[in-house]
């Protein structure tokens, strides 16, 4: 059996467990793995009220219980994003009190509506600013395969719960590749959707101009699939609604970049893993074609900037409006807002056209090939502590992230949808995550091609799912 919220659905659903009992077994997780550093705010309570109102429906309605893709499914929020009632998110920072929370955003109410059961937060870095998850109020979080090393950020909390079976399925943010480093940090499977595809509402100050996505990181494609079929459309936002484009069989032109430069050369048993990908592609027919750096170069570059630019004036923004006291945020967190601060106003439209001719660029790549692949990371996870947030060098931060996920922003920035996977192992017994880009609204074309690749059984989860039979 697939270890994956799917999986622990389908027994809730068919009575062989329950809502409660899945509940019981990820609080129990929870605390055998409260070390990883993977939940930052826990309310049990809630959580078994929420769980034994699903057991109650299934029984009282069974049609309605029936209907919920993930009925009984526990599951955590992060510390950033949403928000979800009853829930209150710190952001990663000493800046908020963990106490009140605000009403569900349109996003929440769909995670409840699938019938999730929501019990805490996860670890996010302050203000979702780094690609490891170390905020200086704690938890440090750590990555359920080498404790020594990051889980990834700024989802980094949830890819931690989900690597180590607390729970199936996390709720996840990405902004310049936050839910999809995390998941490649721990194995697990991680979709940024295309701008407009998932809702942002009541809301859109944290979704930074279009450049960040709610969804979720997970075991599994299917489970990918499915909480976006479940959570995505009728976005009531600032961008039209994404019609996706399913896929319609034709063999397909795969873009292939094994090498990511000089400046942020990437690892040999990361580039293997896409050499695999191709020829795996390659052999049920499509055609490859060869990509140099020298045809993303340009747009990583702009990409970078632009995502420091929207990050910087959006966090100063934030402190301003809210009359918070800048002075108790990491150090790190007073360069960005001081870097905002000290914007104008022609700077930030040069950013915002910056980001419109990304996303030309890539479009006019996209007329060479369907689809590009891609390594995720350069190397295995870093050591924590490889993101130190002591320090003022925004630029020396920003320099490291790129260093370890150079093609994380370009799907944010350009609004196009990327999904990451394993595909296969190191010598430690870490994976090795490969990336797949395609153009506006071709989710199902992504999910396809990696659902083709995960058939290949080439990573094995670890840790068993909370509540589901090793």
């Amino acid at each position: 059996m697939i270890q994956d919220a799917t999986a622990l659905a389908g027994a809730i659903r068919g009575g062989t467990s329950s809502a409660a009992d899945a509940m019981q077994a990820s609080l129990d997780a929870a605390a055998l793995h409260e070390a990883l550093g993977a939940i930052a705010h826990l309310d049990s309570g809630m959580g078994i009220a929420t769980a034994r109102a699903m057991d109650d429906e299934r029984k009282a309605d069974p049609g309605r219980f029936a209907s919920r893709t993930f009925g009984g499914v526990p599951t955590l929020a992060k510390d950033l994003g949403g928000p979800f009632t009853g829930l209150p998110v710190t952001a990663g920072s000493r800046l908020f009190k963990r106490t009140g929370g605000e009403e569900d955003s349109d996003l929440a109410r769909r995670f409840r509506d699938a019938g999730f059961c929501l019990f805490g937060l996860t670890t996010s870095p302050e203000f979702g600013l780094s690609l490891a998850s170390e905020p200086a109020i704690g938890p440090i979080c750590r990555n359920p395969l080498d404790p020594t090393l990051t889980a990834g950020g700024s989802s980094g909390g949830a890819a931690a719960a989900v690597g180590a079976g607390i729970v199936s399925i996390a709720h996840a943010t990405d902004a310049g590749g936050s839910i999809r480093v995390p998941a490649a940090c721990c194995g697990l499977v991680g979709l940024k959707p295309s701008r407009g595809a998932m809702p942002a509402g009541p809301s859109f100050g944290n979704h930074l101009g279009g450049i960040a996505s709610e969804l979720a990181v997970t075991r599994s494609v299917r489970d990918t699939a499915a909480v976006f079929d479940a959570l995505s459309g009728q976005v009531r936002g600032p961008f039209a609604d994404v019609a996706l484009m399913p896929p319609n069989g034709r063999k397909l032109r795969i873009g292939v970049l094994t090498e990511t430069g000089a400046a942020y050369p990437t690892s040999s048993e990361r580039s293997g893993a896409v050499e695999a990908a191709a020829k795996s592609f390659e052999m049920a027919g499509h055609v490859i074609v060869p990509l140099a750096w020298a045809d993303l170069e340009s747009v990583v570059l702009a990409s970078g900037k632009v995502f420091a630019d929207i990050v910087s004036v959006n966090l100063a923004a934030l402190v301003d409006s809210l009359g918070l006291d800048i002075v108790r945020a990491e150090t790190l967190t007073q360069a960005f807002v001081m870097r905002g601060r000290d914007m104008t106003g022609t700077s930030l439209w040069d950013a915002l056209n910056a980001a419109v001719l990304v996303s030309r660029d890539l479009w006019q790549l996209f007329d060479r090939v369907d689809v590009i692949l891609t390594p995720m990371l350069s190397s295995a996870p870093l050591p924590i502590g490889s993101f130190p947030s002591d320090h003022g060098d925004v630029d020396l931060h920003l320099e490291r992230m790129t260093a370890f996920a150079p093609l994380a922003a370009l799907a944010n920035i350009s609004g196009f949808p990327a999904v990451t996977l394993p595909f296969g192992s190191d010598a430690d017994g870490l994976p090795v995550p490969i990336q797949i880009m395609a153009p506006m609204s071709h989710e199902p074309l992504l999910i396809a091609l990696a659902e083709r690749l995960e058939t290949e059984g080439r990573w094995q989860h670890r840790f068993p799912v909370a509540g589901l039979a090793a």
